[in-house]
């Protein structure tokens, strides 16, 4: 166990979810990310500057947070209240003087323990549904001393475990993770370099070379099972050149490997996490995607070369 490094940043714990691998699941979000896609739908994640998020809904106007904010980044406006994130240093004097916690910090430090103990509780969801434990973000990786202690913990208590990543790590990072995962979630977006850096800021070639040198390598056989997922994103990867791209890649590099291919269909969901910290997003009013669409799209997933079994689509609104 990793001692030196007991805690972690973490944005978000989400439990009962049925999107992030088999069964019913607890998943650990991650504060920091390695990508920044310019569709992100946990945009608290990318930035890992400690801040406060107001929750409109919670408000009931007492402007008690306003009185004890030194540093004078909470403001008034017609719409409401906001958050300077550059004056905002995530003192947390705000959510502390809120009576409905409509002011809450952006991430909390957890550490292990109490970690642990919370996603322990649904213990009997896990068994009854083959579900488990998540662990995504963000992204992990970038907190692996603390992710691999957590995920190594949660297999010593006997809770399945699953890594969400997107691949832009060190390939000695993500083996030393995936030696305490289950499964393995792995983000594909784009297979045009070009298209890949203008939408995420970085390149194909770490997340492309972490795939093959792990399950496609001469120890392939003792990596965890995989699950891909590709995010369907209107304009960008939601097109049947971009989907059948992907597809050839993994059924010429990775072919058995590969368990199941998920395509996640584009949702505006986030949109209002976009207007508590102030950001705009490329995305603001974009409508979600239908199930002529989505079928489409699964269609030329399924004539790419892979297994037409391993296509499944996931996401609010799916049909199963």
């Amino acid at each position: 166990m990793h001692e030196h490094r007991q805690q972690a940043r973490i944005f978000s714990v989400q439990r009962m979810s049925t999107e992030d691998g088999p069964g019913i699941r607890t998943t650990v979000f991650f504060e920091g990310c390695s990508l920044a896609c310019d569709w992100c739908h946990n945009p608290e994640s990318i930035d890992r500057q400690p801040r406060a998020i107001w929750h409109g809904w919670k408000c009931m106007a007492c402007d008690s947070c306003l009185a004890v904010c030194k540093r004078g980044a909470i403001e008034r406006h017609e719409e409401g209240l906001r958050v300077d994130a550059q004056r905002c240093a995530g003192c947390g004097a705000c959510s502390d003087a809120c009576p409905t916690t409509a002011m809450e910090p952006k991430a909390l430090v957890r550490d292990l323990e109490s970690l642990l103990a919370e996603v322990a509780r649904d213990r009997a969801y896990y068994d009854r549904s083959g579900g488990g434990v998540t662990v995504s973000g963000g992204e992990p990786t970038l907190q692996a001393p603390f992710v691999q202690a957590f995920l190594e913990a949660c297999q010593a208590a006997g809770l399945h475990t699953t890594l969400d990543t997107c691949g832009q790590c060190g390939t000695e990072v993500l083996r030393s993770l995936i030696s305490h995962a289950d499964l393995v979630l792995y983000d594909l977006k784009l297979m045009d370099e070009d298209s890949h850096r203008q939408h995420t800021g970085h390149g194909l070639a770490r997340i492309l070379g972490n795939l093959e040198a792990i399950w496609a390598g001469d120890d392939a056989g003792s990596a965890p099972p995989l699950w891909i997922r590709t995010p369907l994103i209107p304009g960008v990867t939601a097109t049947p050149a971009g989907v059948q791209a992907i597809g050839r890649f993994l059924a010429e590099r990775l072919g058995d490997r590969v368990q199941r291919w998920e395509l996640c269909a584009f949702n505006n969901l986030c949109q209002d996490k976009y207007q508590r910290l102030g950001l705009d997003w490329a995305y603001q009013g974009q409508a979600s995607m239908g199930m002529p669409e989505l079928e489409v799209l699964a269609q030329a997933a399924r004539a790419s070369g892979v297994e037409p079994s391993l296509v499944h689509m996931s996401g609010p609104g799916v049909q199963s």
